[in-house]
C-alpha cells in the first residue's frame, strides 16, 4: 500500500513538472502580453495597450491575412489533389502503389531545410518569381502527403460491395459516391484537410526559402522581429492564436464525447433488455 501511495505521488509530480514545462512559457508570454511596460523584466501593471496597438499595426495584420489566406488555399488545393491521388493509389496493384507511396512520403520524412532549398532553385531554374504563389505552391506541395495519408486508410477500410450494391440498385456513379463513398471518406478529408491548414500556418523555414521579397507569413515576420528585439503585440497575437486553438480543442472534444455518449446509449439499452429477459 505504501509503495503504490509513493508511486502515485511521484506520477502527479512528474505529470506536474511535464506540464511546467509545457505551459510555462506559454502562461509567461500571455502574462507579458498584459504588461504596461514594455521592458519583459519589469511589471507596469495590467494594460490591453498591446493589444489595441496589435490591430492596428498594418504589417502585423497584413502578414496574418497572408499566413490565413495561404493555409487555406493551401489546404483546400491540398485536399481535393491528396484525395484524387489516394482514389488512384488505391486501385493500383500492389508494388507500384508501395513505390508511389515511397515518393509521396519523402516530403513529409525529408528535411525542411531540405525541401525548401530544393523548391528554391527550382523556381529559379524555371524562373519563376518568388512571392505569394511560389510560397502557395511550396506549402501545396508537402501538404499532399498527410492527406494522402489521411483518406488513404479509409478507401481500404470501405466496403466496396455497398458501393457496387447501388449501382445494381440503379444508382449513377456520381450519386454512388456521395452518398457511400464520400460519407465513409469524410472523416479522413476532414483530417487531411486540418494537418494541411496546421502544418501550412506553423511553417517557417520552406516559406522563408520560396517567398522573395515583399511577402511575409506570421513565422517570417516575427523571425525577422526577433533580430531586432520583440515587440509585445506579438505577445498579444500568440496569446490570441493559443487561446482560439484551446477553445477549438475543447469543442471538438465535446463534440466526439457527445457522439460517444450517443453510441454507447443503444449498447446500455440492449443490455437492459437482456438483463429484463433473464
Amino acid at each position: 500500500m505504501v509503495g503504490k501511495k509513493i508511486s502515485g505521488v511521484l506520477g502527479k509530480v512528474y505529470l506536474f513538472v511535464i506540464f511546467i514545462f509545457l505551459y510555462g512559457p506559454i502562461a509567461t508570454l500571455i502574462v507579458l502580453s498584459f504588461n504596461e511596460s514594455k521592458f519583459r523584466g519589469k511589471w507596469g501593471g495590467f494594460s490591453l495597450k498591446w493589444y489595441e496597438s496589435l490591430f492596428s499595426s498594418r504589417e502585423i495584420m497584413d502578414a496574418l491575412w497572408t499566413t490565413l489566406l495561404i493555409a487555406f488555399v493551401s489546404a483546400l488545393a491540398a485536399t481535393l489533389l491528396g484525395t484524387a491521388a489516394a482514389f488512384a493509389m488505391n486501385r493500383m496493384k500492389r508494388l507500384p502503389r508501395v513505390v508511389l507511396m515511397t515518393v509521396t512520403n519523402i516530403p513529409m520524412l525529408n528535411a525542411d531545410i531540405v525541401t525548401g532549398i530544393s523548391l528554391m532553385l527550382l523556381f529559379l531554374a524555371l524562373n519563376y518569381r518568388l512571392g505569394f504563389s511560389s510560397v502557395l505552391i511550396a506549402h501545396i506541395t508537402f501538404n499532399l502527403p498527410y492527406v494522402v495519408l489521411s483518406v488513404l486508410p479509409k478507401l481500404k477500410q470501405m466496403n466496396k460491395s455497398v458501393y457496387e450494391a447501388a449501382l445494381d440498385l440503379g444508382a449513377s456513379r456520381q450519386y454512388a459516391f456521395v452518398k457511400v463513398i464520400f460519407p465513409d471518406i469524410l472523416p479522413g478529408i476532414l483530417t487531411g484537410f486540418l494537418l494541411s491548414f496546421t502544418m501550412s500556418l506553423d511553417d517557417f523555414v520552406i516559406t522563408h526559402f520560396t517567398k522573395g521579397v515583399g511577402i511575409d507569413t506570421l513565422s517570417t515576420k516575427i523571425y525577422a522581429e526577433v533580430r531586432k528585439g520583440i515587440k509585445p503585440e506579438i505577445y498579444a497575437l500568440s496569446t490570441i492564436l493559443f487561446v482560439v486553438v484551446f477553445v477549438m480543442l475543447i469543442l471538438v472534444n465535446r463534440r466526439a464525447d457527445r457522439k460517444a455518449g450517443r453510441g454507447t446509449q443503444p449498447l446500455q439499452l440492449e443490455e437492459r433488455e437482456a438483463d429484463e429477459r433473464k
